[in-house]
């Protein structure tokens, strides 16, 4: 039997006090033998509901380094150092050693207080600060930017054997590894293995042997939306990534890409509703109106722009005044016909759906599309005009109003994110607003210019 809602989250609370009470008065062997099948996610989830911070540094302190990097590692770019603080200044530097360097950058990356970044950047062991500085020097949204320079490489002229030995020797990085890299002794990158395939293998197999050459990788510029679509296409869980020279540089996992294709939507879902990409649900009001009120304006000033279209016709809606009543469904049905257009190609574009060789057919179904929508729903409407109005051509003109409003909606829900992208701006940014501005300006001007035409048969 499903659980319901409620159910779900009253043993998610019990858990919580399970894992509170383990925390501050669980035996030091059993909290050694819970905390293996205990997700760090859990312990933050944990920590995000106490508002002191000093319970919160009482909860952290009997943990031990490896599993607060872990937990770190699960807070959100902007807090990662906040939780550092909240422990004693000899255990940080530690905690510091245990975390990834994809994640101690987008910590440094994210600190605004140079006397707290330099703080920071002075716990760092001179292998960080170096690698940290590395990945910090390309753009954050490429794959140099949210790599991690944690990888393992085998010399091409290795055995199998003498891997295993290698792989015993670094036994804890083997732990989390999803692949192996084969590379010469420039770094070139020359193919992959897994751990399945070594120990499959006789022990005097050379590596070269065994090794898959041809390695799906990125380059250190790829965009990561790009290298997003490689995991989609591909089912990856890790993906190399080479500089110019083809050396190996560091590597990228699934749940980088996870958190990535999160924000890339959640991104996207802002910017179509006119907001800020950064603005958060429990954000300050101030964040909220910088985030919402621009676009509120522009919106504004489209609105201005529709209504002088319908200024243009106002001698025909005081002789026809059903006039005003119908126009605004004309306008609300091709705004809504708009949308769903901008929503499919915005999608496709993201995945890489949308290309030269199917964008002219996909131009021409968005057209049809709105052609027979339109023709649909203006026959609909047309009846219920005649109905309440008894008026034919009152209906005609609405009907033909739509079919031709609804058509060119989703045709400019097509060209404008597509012009956008070609523009290189994010076609999720502002589709929403041109497509709105096209379907009220021109649903307008449909409506009220074939009422102009067809007046004397409307009064």
């Amino acid at each position: 039997m499903s659980r319901t809602e409620e159910e779900i989250l009253r043993e998610e609370e019990e858990e919580r006090k399970k894992l509170r009470g383990l925390l501050l008065s669980g035996s030091d062997s059993r909290l050694a033998d819970e905390l293996e099948h205990i997700h760090p996610a859990d312990i933050l989830e944990l920590l995000r509901s106490e508002k002191d911070d000093l319970e919160r540094a009482r909860l952290l302190y009997r943990l031990p380094d490896s599993m607060i990097a872990d937990i770190i590692d699960e807070e959100e770019e902007e807090d990662k150092y906040s939780l550092l603080r909240l422990l004693p200044e000899e255990r940080q530097k530690a905690i510091l050693e245990e975390m990834s360097s994809d994640e101690l950058a987008d910590m440094v990356g994210s600190m605004e207080d140079p006397a707290e970044l330099g703080k920071l950047i002075g716990k760092l062991s001179d292998e960080d600060r170096s690698e940290v500085s590395q990945l910090l020097s390309y753009p954050p949204d490429t794959a140099g930017g949210i790599m991690a320079t944690e990888f393992i490489n085998i010399y091409d002229n290795k055995t199998v054997y003498k891997t295993l030995m290698y792989l015993q020797e670094i036994s804890d990085e083997v732990e989390n590894a999803y692949a192996l890299y084969v590379v010469d002794r420039q770094n070139h990158l020359k193919g992959s293995l897994s751990l399945n395939d070594i120990v499959r293998s006789p022990f005097d197999t050379p590596i070269l042997d065994i090794m898959n050459p041809h390695v799906q990788k990125a380059h250190v510029e790829d965009d990561q939306e790009m290298v997003s679509r490689e995991f989609e296409k591909y089912g990856l869980v890790e993906l190399p990534v080479v500089n110019d020279d083809n050396q190996l540089v560091g590597v990228i996992t699934v749940d980088d890409i996870m958190e990535i294709a999160t924000e890339e939507a959640t991104e996207d879902i802002h910017y179509m509703g006119g907001i800020s990409g950064e603005e958060e649900v429990d954000g300050p009001l101030s964040d909220s109106l910088k985030s919402r009120l621009p676009w509120l304006v522009v919106n504004l000033l489209t609105a201005f722009l529709a209504s002088w279209v319908v200024s243009l016709f106002e001698s025909t809606i005081s002789r026809v005044v059903a006039l005003s009543a119908i126009m605004s469904i004309v306008t609300g049905m091709g705004g809504n016909a708009g949308t769903q257009s901008m929503t499919i190609i915005v999608r496709g574009i993201a995945l890489g759906e949308v290309n030269r060789e199917n964008g002219l057919r996909i131009f021409i179904k968005e057209f049809f599309v709105g052609v027979f929508t339109g023709a649909a729903i203006g026959a609909i409407v047309a009846v219920v005009e005649y109905m309440i109005h008894g008026n034919g051509y009152l209906g005609l003109v609405t009907g033909l109003a739509m079919i031709l409003n609804m058509a060119a909606a989703t045709v400019t829900g097509y060209l404008v994110p597509v012009a956008l992208k070609k523009l290189r701006v994010d076609p999720a940014l502002a589709s929403a607003v041109f497509v709105t501005t096209v379907t009220d300006v021109l649903g307008f001007f449909f409506f009220l210019g074939l009422a102009t035409l067809f007046l004397p048969k409307l009064i």
